[in-house]
């Protein structure tokens, strides 16, 4: 028997249903990072780093010349009533955070971005070290010098000497490590942020750059970065006309003891 022709049929199909367009949830803007600061070398090491990195940033001036240093407000963030300090409204797992210490400050910035500070931990042992060489001698020794040169009220040779060569010394050490490798801990990173501000016044340390010819170089590859020039620019215009001689401005630079509550 011949088989009978099966006929095929086409059901329809509902058409699919579409999902409702949806549109995509609107980013949450990024809230600045707030910047308490001064434009001294100890303020810029900040500023270079949150232009290196891109960081939306404000800047909030603190008038050290005025005490603003002192104010409760400030005191929240920075208990040691020193600048720079900053408030990062997105710090870990979403929630606020301030900071002081210029030091705790880099690190944090660079972990938190994870440039210029690495994470491989003999790296970041080589960045720690020549930051924590500015911090406990370059900067201190420097701001010293700085001090009995131009801001003391009585000349004396001795204190100026001291720190002069102390800081010719330092310099010294810094050309020495330069020599042979383009930064402090080879790649460029936040210990070479937090010396430029200090070696940048070497003529008003009566130093001659010259002498230290791997530092210079050093020098000026820092000073050609834009974001360099970006953040040592950072309100400078807020500090002229400024007496550093007058003696309300020195009282309340020089002249502190330890507050009580």
């Amino acid at each position: 028997m011949a088989k009978k022709a099966l006929r095929k049929t086409t059901a329809k199909r509902p058409a699919a249903k579409r999902p409702p367009s949806r549109q995509a949830p609107a980013r949450k803007a990024v809230k600045p990072i707030e910047l308490h600061y001064w434009p001294t070398p100890n303020g810029f090491k900040i500023s270079i780093m949150l232009e290196e990195c891109k960081l939306p940033y404000v800047m909030i001036p603190v008038n050290i010349s005025k005490g603003e240093q002192f104010n409760p407000a400030f005191l929240k963030i920075a208990p040691n009533n020193r600048m720079p300090a900053i408030v990062d409204p997105q710090g870990p797992g979403g929630r606020p955070i301030s900071i002081f210490e210029s030091g705790a400050i880099l690190q944090y910035l660079g972990r938190k971005t994870g440039k210029f500070y690495p994470a491989d931990e003999r790296a970041r042992v080589e960045v720690d070290q020549w930051l924590f060489w500015q911090m406990g001698g370059l900067g201190p020794m420097a701001g010293q010098l700085n001090h009995f040169k131009h801001y003391a009220r009585e000349t004396l040779p001795y204190a100026i000497k001291r720190y002069e060569d102390e800081v010719n010394r330092l310099y010294g050490v810094m050309n020495t490590r330069l020599a042979g490798r383009d930064f402090l801990a080879g790649r460029y990173s936040i210990a070479d942020m937090a010396c430029v501000g200090w070696v940048n016044l070497w003529k008003r340390q009566d130093q001659n750059i010259d002498d230290f010819p791997h530092l210079k170089r050093w020098l000026e590859t820092m000073k050609a970065r834009p974001a360099v020039q970006r953040g040592m620019a950072l309100g400078v215009a807020l500090r002229q006309n400024i007496d550093m001689k007058d003696p309300g401005v020195q009282s309340v630079l020089f002249g502190q003891r330890a507050r009580t509550v």
